[in-house]
């Protein structure tokens, strides 16, 4: 029998037992919090859910270790996967006595995720699911986390999120969009957006998924089923076989963006340069109307 590094017991992952692989991961955590100075405990903090294993795990987490934490989720309405999600995040939600607000698309913007894509693609308007949803996604989050009086916004990003981030920007030559990368999400303060968060930043995929399941916490282990086509499962499966082949790829690109990572924030905004509005909904934007409006607005002139 292989042992536990750290004692006796039967070897649970990567040379620790059961008790000591949950203590390492959630010292893990803690000192990325410390570390990227994230969160504190006086803050409102609202964690994004989607009633997978990242969000779940760092909702837990953070309860456990003291934080004022209240969820919310954005229900795109995906047939069946969105149904299940939501009923294991309100379950969770239930027995970790953690407040729970659903935000659905279909309330906020008259249309379910399909009904979206269907409307775009009745107009001729090609928009990848995963680019609508994420937009969308993003937008809500913010708006809410305002109406909430939020302070933080902790989102379940993990470094092998990150690193597929990375490598998108990288790819597409973006670097102005991955200089708003990194554990504190984002390049200038601003008072219309709500500071988002990631204490998940240094810990791969694999710890998370070990966690949840020694926890047992119920939720869905499958991606989304919208995501096999988008450029992000690309990226992230072409990463995967990459690893496979050289280990820790993942932590080395997250490593080295790190180390450039100041630099490429002082260059995004010119000193002096302020954040402008959308003429629309007044969210934080780059152009005169956000993307949000913009597909809102190709649905039928439906402005919010």
């Amino acid at each position: 029998m292989i042992k536990c590094k750290k004692c006796n017991e039967k070897m649970f992952f990567e040379g620790l037992c059961k008790k000591h692989f949950i203590e390492y991961f959630e010292n893990k955590i803690r000192a990325t919090i410390k570390k990227y100075n994230l969160l504190t405990k006086k803050e409102k903090i609202l964690v994004a859910c989607s009633g997978g294993k990242d969000s779940t795990v760092l909702a837990h987490i953070l309860k456990k270790l003291g934080y004022k934490i209240e969820a919310i989720t954005i229900d795109p309405s995906i047939k069946n996967s969105s149904r299940k999600n939501i009923d294991n995040l309100k379950c969770f939600c239930r027995k970790n006595m953690i407040k729970l607000h659903i935000v659905s698309f279909k309330q906020e913007t008259g249309y379910a995720l399909d009904d979206i894509k269907k409307e775009l693609g009745s107009k001729g308007i090609t928009i990848a699911y995963c680019t609508i949803c994420g937009i969308l996604k993003r937008y809500l989050l913010n708006k809410k986390a305002k109406q909430m009086k939020a302070e933080k916004l902790a989102t379940g990003h993990s470094l092998d999120d990150e690193a597929e981030s990375v490598m998108m920007n990288l790819l597409r030559g973006n670097i102005r969009l991955m200089a708003r990368l990194g554990p504190i999400a984002g390049v200038i303060k601003s008072k219309g957006f709500v500071p988002r968060v990631k204490p998940l930043y240094l810990c791969r995929e694999k710890e998370i998924e070990t966690y949840s399941k020694l926890k047992k916490f119920p939720v869905i282990y499958e991606r989304c089923p919208y995501a096999h086509s988008s450029y992000r499962e690309i990226v992230r499966n072409e990463m995967i076989s990459f690893e496979k082949k050289y280990n820790k790829t993942k932590e080395n690109i997250i490593n080295w963006f790190l180390r450039i990572l100041p630099e490429l924030k002082k260059k995004d905004f010119k000193k002096g340069e302020k954040m402008t509005y959308c003429t629309v909904c007044g969210e934080p934007s780059q152009k005169t109307i956000c993307n949000a409006c913009t597909i809102l607005e190709k649905l039928e002139n439906k402005k919010i």
